[in-house]
This record gives C-alpha cells, sequence and structure tokens, in this order.
C-alpha cells in the first residue's frame, strides 16, 4: 500500500536518489514511501531541479512494484497522474488539469510534477522509483521560474504539507490499486478528459519553430497526437515545448 511504510526525512539529496539507494541496497516493499522536509538536489524531468524551502511542500517518492510489462509502462504514469489529479483537486477545485505527460496545473500554472525512474533486472520491471513534487505553501516563486503556483496562492490558506502527503498517498493508492489491463481504456479515457489544452488551440516549438497546434489525443504508449495544420504529429515525450503567454 502506497505510504506504508511511510519516512519522513529531515533532509536529502533528492528523494528519488534516497529510494533508488534503498531498491539497490536490498529489496523495498511495494509502496514504502519517503518525505523530505528538505531537498537540496530535487529532480525533475529530463534533468531540472526542484527546490523548495523546508517543509514547504510536498516531496516524496514512493517504490512501486506494478504487475505490469514495460511496454505498459505509460499506463503506470497515466495512474500515478491521475492520482496526483485527485489530490490536488480536492482543494484546488475543477480548474486541476494534467498537462500531458504528467504534470499537474491549475488554470494555465504548474502546481507540481512527477518523475519516474525505473529499474529493470534484465527484461523484467522490478520497482518503478515515482517521485512527485507538489507545490503547497510557497508564496512567492523566483522570477525566472516561468508559470509556476501553490495551493496557498490558490486559496489564501497556509496548509500541514505533512498531512497532505499522506492524503496524497491515499489517492495515489486508489489509482494503483485498481491498475489492471482490464480498466486501461477506462484509465486513458479520464486522463483524457482531465487534459490540459485537449482540443484547444494553443503555440508549441518543436525544433525551434514556434507554431499553432491543437491536441487531439493521447496513445496508450503514451504518444501525443497534436495537428499542426493539416498534418498530424505523433510526439515522444519531450518532442514538443508547450509555449505560454507572457
Amino acid at each position: 500500500m502506497i505510504g506504508n511504510p511511510f519516512h519522513v526525512l529531515a533532509v536529502v539529496d533528492s528523494t528519488n536518489n534516497y529510494a533508488m539507494g534503498q531498491v539497490n541496497a536490498g529489496p523495498v516493499a511495494d509502496g514504502s514511501t519517503w518525505f523530505a522536509m528538505e531537498q537540496t538536489a530535487g529532480k525533475g524531468q529530463r534533468g531540472k531541479q526542484w527546490l523548495s524551502a523546508p517543509g514547504e511542500n510536498i516531496m516524496l517518492t514512493t517504490v512501486l512494484q506494478p504487475a505490469l510489462t514495460l511496454n505498459q509502462q505509460f499506463m503506470l504514469s497515466v495512474a500515478v497522474s491521475l492520482g496526483a489529479f485527485d489530490f490536488f483537486s480536492k482543494y484546488a477545485g475543477e480548474e486541476t488539469r494534467i498537462k500531458w505527460s504528467n504534470d499537474i496545473y491549475w488554470r494555465d500554472r504548474k502546481a507540481g510534477g512527477i518523475l519516474i525512474e525505473n529499474v529493470l533486472r534484465g527484461s523484467i520491471w522490478q520497482y518503478a522509483i515515482a517521485g512527485l513534487g507538489i507545490n503547497i505553501n510557497t508564496p512567492r516563486f523566483p522570477e525566472h521560474l516561468v508559470n509556476p503556483v501553490s495551493l496557498r496562492q490558490i486559496t489564501g490558506k497556509n496548509w500541514d504539507s505533512l498531512e497532505l502527503a499522506h492524503d496524497l498517498c491515499r489517492c495515489l493508492e486508489e489509482r494503483y490499486s485498481r491498475l489492471h489491463p482490464a480498466i486501461f481504456d477506462q484509465l486513458l479515457m479520464e486522463y483524457k478528459e482531465h487534459l490540459y489544452r485537449i482540443h484547444e488551440p494553443a503555440l508549441y516549438r518543436i525544433n525551434g519553430e514556434i507554431f499553432q497546434g491543437t491536441i487531439h489525443d493521447v496513445l496508450p504508449d503514451g504518444r501525443l497526437c497534436l495537428e499542426k495544420g493539416k498534418e498530424m504529429l505523433e510526439l515522444g515525450f519531450g518532442e514538443v515545448e508547450f509555449i505560454f503567454a507572457d
């Protein structure tokens, strides 16, 4: 069960690094979770850093043992994204969305991100190391960040980040415990129902070119179907950049 056991770390470089170290040291129970009060080198997608003041936000990693094949790994990302969506929308409301592939957005602003790293033993998918960073109490962000938002900024309230982390685990467990090929179609449909910008013309950048495109679909392997003029592109992770208004 996600969040059982639940470990609190005073300070760590990265909860994903710490969890990976635990996995490399020996067997780890499915759902084991580490929450950091402070991270000194938080990890985001494509090598980006994710930092937070001590105790301010949710920074946690859970170790999962999905009973799936590697070619089904996007569905784990879908389940984790939906769990994070369920959690954040409970507090921030219906304007919460999932930005492809697995960021949590409120309106046009980023509230959280997910990084899943896999541990393989030969062709066996032994562990998934799922790290989540959710902005909870940050009152203001550095100006160089493009479009962040925190739950405090949305609601005007201060929150107990540790208490909310336990609730996040419950939301993740609800999705993860039912992750089975029989409901993949249902999960993907629900993911797309909450997808940021789906069927809405917006600006994107590919290979330096900015253009107006429209998201039409997400395929079971995670590829994004983006209409560009008369062409329908099928894009993998990191192949397209979302452009935001100043």
